[in-house]
């Protein structure tokens, strides 16, 4: 044996709201469903996704910065309402 670790590497993505690289479990994968960016916290919903962090901050970024069109590969706009409905619940259950 070398002496080697094994130690086990945790996924990263980026955030598209804050670009700013966090391990996959601390943010919110997105999907588009028709012209609809729909929140996938369970990870299983079929197609290409986007991560965002789950606060209102980088919501309110990636959609200023029109991020879910490029992330997504397609023609936007793409509504984020349910998104944004998703990510105030989530703010409003944590104390």
């Amino acid at each position: 044996m070398s002496g080697r670790t094994r130690a086990r590497a945790c996924p990263e993505r980026s955030c598209v709201g804050c670009r700013e690289r966090a391990v996959k479990g601390d943010l919110l994968r997105i999907v588009a469903i028709e012209g609809e960016c729909a929140p996938d916290p369970r990870g299983t919903l079929p197609g290409r996704g986007a991560y965002v962090h789950p606060t209102r901050a980088c919501l309110d970024l990636a959609v200023r910065r029109r991020a879910f069109p490029r992330a997504f590969r397609g023609p936007g706009p793409f509504d984020a309402t349910a998104l944004r409905q998703y990510v105030e619940h989530l703010d409003q259950a944590t104390p």
